[in-house]
């Protein structure tokens, strides 16, 4: 049976183990029967640039090749915390960059395909922000200074992102209804896929009078969340590595 899979917000980092331990197997074993693999974004916890080859990043690129090699098919999705990786690093992964939205076909039914930040229009500073970083020369400008004083930039932003969700509410952070529509009918579609708000659920409303859906991938801090979609069925789930952890933690 043909099916792709999709999964974003995993937040990898050297100091989360159990993430990347969680996503090996998932490579070494769900995803080679895949027909493709779509990554929507923050791949990673922070991304400085590809010339920050540690043996970390160098590890992850390496599975996720082994995955493109065997002939599955692996596409990116910048997201808000790898917007710097370029070209040097997808080709390490074997990934295929694709535009920050783009419609695919799945099996026959055109879904566009996203992060998701940019639907989150009532978070107004962090659109100022975004339309910055994702400008030309904003990332040409970061991407020339030392790696230590980048790293230093992303420190800062982490820790004043995280003072300011915290005076954010849940409804801020969340997508506007408005502006999922609004985008959905600039492209023509019924289906919608994305991440980033770490709000795993399959939301079902009209666009254009006619039924929509819109599937919301979950994070992999606590969820594992994995889409998997075929021609005639939709499975959002977690990683079964996920499933135990919370048994484990609940018994």
């Amino acid at each position: 049976m043909s099916f792709s899979y999709f999964i974003a917000d995993l937040h990898l980092s050297a100091e989360r183990e159990d993430i990347s331990q969680c996503l090996f197997q998932f490579l070494q074993h769900d995803a080679l029967q895949a027909d493709a693999l779509y990554v929507l974004g923050d791949l990673f916890e922070v991304w400085i640039g590809d010339d920050n080859q540690t043996p970390f990043n160098q590890a992850i690129a390496r599975e996720f090749k082994r995955v493109a090699d065997s002939g599955v098919k692996i596409y990116f999705i910048h997201g808000n915390r790898d917007f710097l990786i370029r070209q040097r690093f997808a080709t390490q992964a074997g990934f295929s960059l694709l535009p920050e939205q783009v419609v695919v076909d799945l099996y026959g039914i055109p879904t566009l395909i996203t992060h998701g930040d940019e639907l989150c229009t009532r978070d107004v500073a962090y659109q100022k922000f975004r339309r910055k970083a994702r400008g030309w020369w904003w990332p040409r400008l970061v991407l020339c200074l030392p790696l230590s004083t980048r790293q230093k930039i992303a420190d800062n932003g982490r820790a004043t992102s995280k003072e300011n969700q915290k005076q954010l509410s849940t409804e801020i952070m969340d997508v506007t209804q408005q502006e999922v529509e609004d985008t959905m009918q600039r492209f023509d579609v019924q289906r919608l896929i994305h991440g980033h708000t770490h709000r795993p659920a399959i939301h079902n409303f009209n666009v254009n009078g006619l039924p929509a859906k819109r599937i919301v991938l979950g994070d992999w801090y606590d969820q594992g969340s994995i889409l998997k979609v075929t021609q005639d069925k939709i499975e959002l789930t977690a990683h079964p590595f996920f499933k135990r952890r919370k048994a484990e933690n609940q018994a």
